[in-house]
């Protein structure tokens, strides 16, 4: 089978990508060893960011890192054999943490994230995925007053440089806002700007119809079969082979099963997630999207049920599960909202591709025509699927991208 472009990784990022790119009429195969939406763009916690403008640091001060280094938290943990294989990766991303240099990071992330709203609006429209979103942006909810003044006073800030928009709550607001909640808050922040998703698989498979409807092919496929041809790329797909003078390599956390072989290093570390669904008792119910501040979990009413997701596990890649802040997050979560039974046969993992200056990469290799990356989204690939792939598409085409992505380069990792 001939294409103009193959796209590896039917996640959200390569979804979008190879939307973008059949939206420009071009012939795409999309291809996946398994259905598309089902690793990490499943599970998350559905929201579409707008208000991400500053990625997520490595802590700086030594009492919190002493205080992470207990192992005993919802919002991080980590396995003990794994530290030795991601220490490189810990410690970049440390370095890159650093106060001034995450705010330099910070600005160079945010124009991705400015855009995260429109290029999502314009698939949903064309998709007729509307029924999925709710436009109520998200709250954080605080149980002391310094967390909660602290972070109104970076809200201020993110306001100030960014745009974004956000509504201080009190107690008896919050109360107000989600009446089932119990009383343990002192008040709460909202973000007024993101969108939330009520099943980030149903939209994933929303933008797939789209694809398919604009004339583009889904493939199972094993994206380790890629090779070079005299004029493009090759890859073992379907009942036979694909090949297309572009491919781009959208697969998230396993996208260095492609890149290695090829003979690029990217130091791409991962951290893992859980999520369970659950009911709710009586009938209490759960308004909007809800983070638990101090504790670091999400409560999301989702299509599925109540879903409690999880913070960042430092461990491999491949390792078996051990959902242990799930369970010390439903633990605390049943204190402050009366969940109800759980509704999963068992609790979901993912990986996120996290790179140490949190930066996605976007762009073409440097020593192959025809090839380009795009991977590394970290806690946003939701948010930044479509920009991702508009401004990919762009760059294929040799059309000016929506934004300047050379902070984004491969380059960085590979001279």
């Amino acid at each position: 089978m001939a294409a103009d472009a193959i796209v590896l990784g039917a996640g959200i990022v390569g979804v979008s990508t190879a939307v973008q790119l059949a939206r420009r009429g071009k012939s795409v195969v999309l291809v996946d060893r398994g259905e598309p939406g089902r690793e990490t763009s499943y599970g998350n916690a559905g929201l579409i960011q707008r208000e991400g403008v500053v990625p997520y640091g490595f802590p700086q001060q030594f009492g919190t890192i002493l205080r992470y280094a207990l192992n005993n938290r919802i919002d991080a943990h980590f396995h003990w054999r794994a530290i030795p294989s991601v220490s490189s990766f810990l410690a970049k991303y440390w370095w890159h943490s650093n106060l001034s240099r995450h705010q330099l990071i910070a600005r160079a992330y945010a124009p991705l994230i400015e855009h995260s709203i429109a290029t999502h609006n314009e698939l949903i429209e064309e998709a007729g995925a509307q029924d999925l979103i709710v436009k109520n942006g998200w709250t954080e909810a605080f149980r002391t007053p310094s967390k909660r003044d602290g972070e109104f006073r970076e809200a201020e800030r993110l306001s100030r440089e960014y745009g974004v928009a956000f509504k201080r709550l009190s107690a008896n607001e919050l109360a107000a806002q989600e009446p089932h909640l119990s009383r343990d808050f002192v008040g709460g922040l909202k973000w007024e700007d993101p969108w939330s998703v009520k099943s980030p698989l149903a939209l994933t498979q929303a933008y797939v119809r789209l694809f398919e409807k604009l004339g583009g092919r889904v493939l199972k496929g094993d994206a380790r079969s890629l090779s070079k041809t005299t004029t493009g790329w090759r890859v073992v797909a379907g009942d036979g082979t694909v090949e297309a003078k572009d491919v781009v390599v959208a697969l998230g956390p396993w996208s260095d099963t492609v890149t290695k072989p090829l003979g690029y290093s990217f130091l791409v570390g991962v951290k893992r997630g859980y999520h369970m669904h659950y009911g709710a008792k009586g009938n209490a119910t759960l308004n909007g999207w809800t983070m638990d501040a101090e504790r670091g979990y999400f409560l999301a009413p989702m299509a599925q049920g109540i879903r409690l997701t999880t913070g960042a596990e430092f461990a491999r890649r491949d390792a078996p599960k051990t959902p242990i802040q799930l369970e010390r997050a439903e633990a605390v979560a049943k204190t402050i909202f009366p969940l109800g039974e759980r509704l999963d046969k068992e609790p979901w993992m993912g990986a996120r591709p996290c790179t140490p200056d949190m930066m996605p990469v976007i762009g073409k290799a440097p020593r192959h025509e025809g090839l380009w990356f795009a991977f590394g989204h970290a806690h946003h690939g939701l948010t930044l699927g479509p920009v991702t792939g508009q401004v990919i598409a762009e760059a294929i085409m040799g059309e000016k991208t929506l934004i300047d992505i050379s902070a984004y380069r491969p380059e960085r990792f590979n001279a």
